[in-house]
């Protein structure tokens, strides 16, 4: 399928993965709006890239009832969703409280899912649509101290998996994409990107896997795929 002219929202768009992937959807000619909490970061990626820009957090659901609002006005559809914002959260059990729960869960449980309502509404309505999750290989198996973090993408698996049976017949695919460990500002309290391994994977790998499931032709989708570093030990 060709990406020129395809109008994408991507939340967490400002930086790691959220910018790779707007950079090579703007190489292959979409629009990209990008969202996120930083306003001077997304002013800035934005001015970088060349794509639009919309100050939202996708845990306030009037700000992503006005996200949607303005891709419509601006671009008079909407193509497709990466549900990229995500934060870390981990805890011995003994350790886990109600409130880290939740502050994680906010954003990438109920955030994407807020999200996936409402492109839904839109997709159905047009008859086509795609929603990409990003999830991460702790939605696979569950690790020392995750409790936090990994249960927030399983559940994210399990929203993925109840939208494809639900959208399919609306010719809607709903993609989940399981990086392992990105060196990102992800999980660093004051969001300083960290420096890339040679060993490890890059943003580049996993935006390389989203485009490339994007282009395939509307009649398939990939339901899930995982990616990993060859050797990161």
């Amino acid at each position: 399928m060709n990406l020129i002219d395809k109008v994408y929202i991507i939340t967490g768009g400002s930086s790691g993965l959220g910018k790779a992937f707007a950079h090579e959807l703007k190489v292959n000619f979409a629009d990209v709006i990008i969202t996120g909490r930083d306003l001077e970061k997304l002013k800035s990626v934005s001015e970088e890239l060349g794509c639009s820009y919309f100050h939202a957090d996708v845990t306030n659901d009037e700000e992503i009832d006005a996200l949607m609002e303005f891709t419509l006005k601006k671009f008079k559809k909407l193509d497709g969703i990466i549900n990229n914002a995500g934060i870390g959260g981990w805890a011995p059990v003994e350790e886990l409280t109600r409130e880290k729960m939740q502050e994680v869960y906010n954003v990438n449980v109920f955030g994407a899912a807020m999200m996936g309502a409402k492109a839904a509404k839109i997709f159905k309505e047009q008859n086509f649509g795609t929603i990409v999750n990003i999830a991460s290989t702790a939605s696979l198996k569950g690790y020392k101290n995750g409790s936090i973090y990994a249960s927030s993408k399983f559940a994210l698996r399990g929203m993925t998996q109840c939208w494809q049976a639900e959208l399919r017949p609306f010719n809607v695919r709903v993609i989940q994409i399981n990086p392992s460990e990105v060196p990102t500002a992800f999980g660093v309290d004051d969001r300083t990107e960290r420096s890339l391994e040679e060993n490890k994977l890059t943003p580049k790998e996993i935006a390389d896997v989203l485009i490339s499931s994007l282009k395939m032709d509307e009649r398939g989708f990939v339901p899930e795929v995982s990616v990993f570093a060859t050797n990161p030990f």
